[in-house]
């Protein structure tokens, strides 16, 4: 079984640009069978009614280990993730879950970042392209990746696990972790200069 690590390559304040920056970085990657995906932090009522209806089609979950085990009438289990059509609209109930994560899973490249991006506001979030392709590099001793080939922007925070709140959006790019030799340190620099780029930070580990 093999993990990925995750290598910083833009950080700005600019969501135009940090959104440029990624779909530069995935594209470089994408195959036919890419996915997308999109998740966020939501901590008061308020927005989740506002996320529930800008975000339609997206699922809300609770992760809160304290929240009751036993649902008020009329609310769907949010231990399971539900979808947000499946929300009330009175969500006094849903206070003891707070807070929950929005999210949308395997999305056609393309279909949701930029609405999503845009709708998000201040909450840490992320947009993750994945099922993509590293080519290899023969020049640079590079092997060819598949199966950890994918490229993260954090909108809002500076940590995949979305727990350091930040004013900037970052951009990661992804690789296989392997024996600590700096095989993954060169790919992830190689990577990064094929859009421009260049390895601003320590890697993040899954």
């Amino acid at each position: 079984m093999s993990n990925d690590v995750a290598y910083p390559i833009f950080r700005t304040p600019d969501l135009e640009l940090a959104l440029r920056a990624a779909w530069q970085m995935a594209a470089f990657g994408a195959q036919p069978y890419s996915e997308v995906s999109v998740e966020a932090e939501v901590a008061t009522l308020t927005e989740v009614r506002r996320l529930r209806d800008v975000l339609p089609e997206s699922w809300f979950t609770c992760w809160n280990m304290d929240a009751p085990v036993v649902l008020p009438p009329g609310i769907p289990d949010l231990t399971r993730s539900a979808p947000a059509r499946e929300l009330p609209d009175n969500l006094a109930d849903i206070q003891a879950y707070l807070p929950l994560t929005v999210s949308m899973l395997d999305q056609p490249l393309g279909s949701i970042e930029d609405h999503f991006a845009a709708v998000i506001g201040p909450h840490p979030a992320a947009i993750r392209w994945s099922s993509l392709s590293w080519p290899e590099a023969p020049e640079r001793d590079l092997y060819g990746e598949s199966k950890h080939a994918e490229v993260t922007l954090l909108l809002n925070c500076d940590s995949r696990e979305l727990d350091a709140r930040a004013d900037t959006h970052l951009v990661l790019v992804h690789v296989r972790r392997r024996n600590g030799d700096g095989y993954e340190d060169r790919f992830a620099v190689w990577l990064a200069e094929q859009i421009g780029r260049k390895v601003i930070g320590p890697p993040q580990h899954s």
